[in-house]
């Protein structure tokens, strides 16, 4: 190896390969390793310079190349030619042959995993010849990359962004990176180690936390880009992640009770009568939002008049209710809509490698539009401000935001930024940028956008994430418990789900009302508690037999809190009441995210790192720091195990205060969960 400093970065050639490692945040360092002559430039989720680098007076932000004798790091003795780089907590040496190995302090956190003769360190082999970074070239150009590290026995593994799993722990899990409708690739890890990884690559591919070796891939890829940071608590290492990819904007205080929503509102004279039912009925609503195919075509980005007469004259009667209105679009463009041709002229849409000309097809032929363009952005921006933002629209519900596809042919898809293999997991990022950019410019200050997906650094354009069109089951309940936890440990505070899931056969089975009012006593202790889903049966008939237009288009049952009954409405009304009560403390929920990034929703070791039972916990959490909650997720369940950590704790239903440092067994019937205040 051949190694020099240039500036604040530690630099080393072999062969055709440079790896660069530099300071990058507080206790952080960037590492990117290339066979190019030069690096991109792309820093991709890195788009904020992060807190000053080091603070641990005992290890000073240095770079030391030792060119002639052995270097000492932590317990490990490396031969000449090696370097090393410290920034504060995290330190990081390369080999003679370019092995990486990172150290928190002096304990070795992580290294690449090698099978091949170096002379210096163990797991030597001349016979396997396999080391950490494999670049294979790929038909068309590029490299199919493969990042491989040593497994940490009994090391626990959180974060990643989202998938429809019932495991809050990831160590042995293989994930997708890949967007889809319901999995949202976020991928940065935290570990139980003391320090965090950041992915800082939007290539499709797969990530591997088996008990033998760690393995990423890419599946096109001109350089490896990730990012390393280490602290003593997972709340730092959240803060460290955040400074550097960005943090959540102050939420709209106006927002943080009950959003009513369903699948679909298909008239302007249906949601005013919803509207109007709710003010009747004294039931505080903050939010009304109007689905999908209110429009006339995709990409058409505007309301059908046929039902929507006046608009305008709707949003200032919902305002003058209290009302704040959100409406759906999606990033679809149907080839008959009015700005298809002018789209594709401009080349504001997505293309495909081979075949026809289409990657999406629901209710129409269409193609997305290629918002990493942002031309395009500007574009779709400037048509929604017409035809939606002036019209005093609050926010925006960004749907099929992965984007939903055909079939997820990542090597079918090109965007202005390259093949989508190659990024096309960053679009919901861009996708968000379009419109947060364009109220920005508009004047808008507190900016929030519904949005089915996300990536690294979404946080901080306002991106309110919701866990998809999730089934209608308490398994599916169980998974979103360890989605919107890990979500929150992958860097987005903003996350909620559609109460009761979205897809319901008979909205009148018993079975199901019992899964919604579970699934909603659990959302009233989540970032935002919404109504929302397709409701069963598709017995509606349509308003028309247009070939475009919502009129045609099937609607779900209704899904107001008094469509399930005298029962269920009560409950869903005095649980509405505990959440308005909590009002201030959840404001200031929102402002800690956006202070230091820490998640409203949050594991039980993210408040007790010290307790190691609450590593072990994965079917409870704390909202915030004072309410610890413990959902109920399985049917016919009245009672349920809480692990209440040392202090004492109050049972916000009946007042009683509990010693923790134990389990107990607390009831849970059909109108309450277990929730347990902190008591100082």
């Amino acid at each position: 190896m051949i190694f020099e400093q240039k500036a604040n970065a530690l630099v080393a050639h072999r062969g055709t390969e440079t790896i660069r490692i530099e300071f990058r945040g507080k206790n952080s360092l960037w590492v990117r390793a290339t066979q190019y002559p030069d690096f991109t430039g792309n820093e991709w989720a890195l788009t904020e310079h992060g807190e000053p680098d080091a603070y641990d007076a005992a290890h000073p932000a240095e770079i030391i190349v030792s060119e002639n004798e052995p270097l000492t790091y932590g317990d490990d003795t490396y031969e000449a030619p090696c370097a090393a780089i410290t920034n504060g907590l995290v330190g990081a040496v390369i080999s003679r042959i370019g092995i990486l190995t990172f150290y928190k302090r002096d304990r070795k956190i992580l290294r690449e995993y090698y099978r091949f003769y170096d002379g210096t360190l163990s797991n030597e082999s001349r016979c396997l010849k396999q080391i950490g970074r494999d670049y294979k070239p790929w038909f068309g150009g590029d490299y199919h990359l493969t990042v491989r590290f040593e497994a940490n026995e009994k090391e626990k593994i959180y974060g990643m962004g989202q998938y429809q799993q019932p495991y809050l722990e990831l160590k042995g899990c293989i994930l997708e990176l890949m967007q889809k409708n319901s999995q949202v690739s976020v991928p940065f890890m935290m570990s139980d180690r003391g320090y965090g990884l950041l992915w800082n690559n939007p290539a499709t591919g797969r990530v591997t936390f088996a008990k033998n070796i760690y393995e990423y891939t890419a599946d096109a890829a001109k350089e490896m880009n990730y990012w390393i940071t280490a602290g003593d608590s997972p709340k730092e290492i959240i803060k460290q992640y955040t400074s550097v990819t960005g943090r959540a904007p102050m939420f709209r205080d106006d927002l943080l009770g009950l959003w009513q929503c369903k699948l679909r509102y298909r008239t302007q004279e249906e949601v005013l009568k919803v509207a109007h039912k709710y003010k009747e009925l004294n039931i505080p609503v903050d939010v009304i939002i109007i689905d999908f195919f209110h429009w006339t075509r995709q990409g058409d980005w505007k309301f059908d008049t046929k039902y929507w007469p006046d608009p305008k004259a709707m949003v200032d009667e919902l305002h003058s209710m209290g009302f704040k209105v959100g409406i759906s679009v999606w990033p679809s463009v149907d080839k008959k809509s009015e700005h298809f041709a002018e789209m594709e002229e401009m080349g504001y849409l997505m293309r495909t490698e081979r075949g026809s000309n289409q990657t999406y097809d629901f209710q129409g032929d269409c193609v997305e539009i290629d918002v990493t363009n942002p031309a395009a952005r500007k574009y779709i921006w400037d048509i929604c401000k017409k035809n939606y933002y002036d019209y005093g629209i609050d926010f925006f519900w960004l749907d099929n935001s992965e984007p939903d596809m055909v079939k997820y042919d990542f090597d079918n898809y090109r965007y202005y930024l390259g093949p989508a293999m190659e990024c096309s997991n960053i679009y919901p990022q861009y996708y968000c940028r379009a419109f947060y950019e364009g109220e920005k410019e508009a004047g808008a200050e507190k900016i929030v956008s519904l949005v089915r997906c996300g990536w690294a650094g979404s946080q901080k354009y306002g991106t309110l994430i919701w866990s998809g069109d999730v089934p209608s089951t308490f398994e599916a309940l169980r998974d979103q418990v360890a989605a919107g936890l890990n979500m929150g440990l992958a860097g987005i505070p903003w996350w909620t789900t559609d109460i009761g899931g979205f897809m319901t056969d008979d909205y009148h089975d018993p079975d199901f009302i019992q899964l919604l009012l579970r699934w909603y006593e659990f959302a009233v202790f989540s970032p935002v508690l919404r109504m929302h889903g397709d409701r069963g049966p598709h017995t509606i008939p349509p308003l028309d037999d247009r070939e475009h237009g919502g009129g045609f288009l099937f609607t779900g049952q209704d899904n107001e809190l008094w469509s399930y009954g005298e029962e269920a409405f009560r409950i869903m009304k005095a649980q509405l009441n505990v959440r308005l009560k909590m009002k201030n403390y959840i404001k200031e929920l929102y402002q800690e995210a956006h202070e230091n990034g820490s998640p409203l929703m949050r594991t039980m070791f993210y408040e007790f790192p010290e307790d190691d039972k609450c590593w072990n916990v994965s079917d409870q959490y704390m909202f915030g720091s004072s309410y610890l909650v413990a959902p109920i997720l399985h049917r016919n369940e009245y009672s349920r195990e809480v692990y209440l950590p040392a202090g004492k704790w109050m049972d916000i239903r009946s007042g009683q205060v509990l010693e923790g440092g134990r389990t107990i067994v607390a009831d849970a019937p059909i109108d309450s969960i277990p929730v347990f205040e902190k008591q100082d």
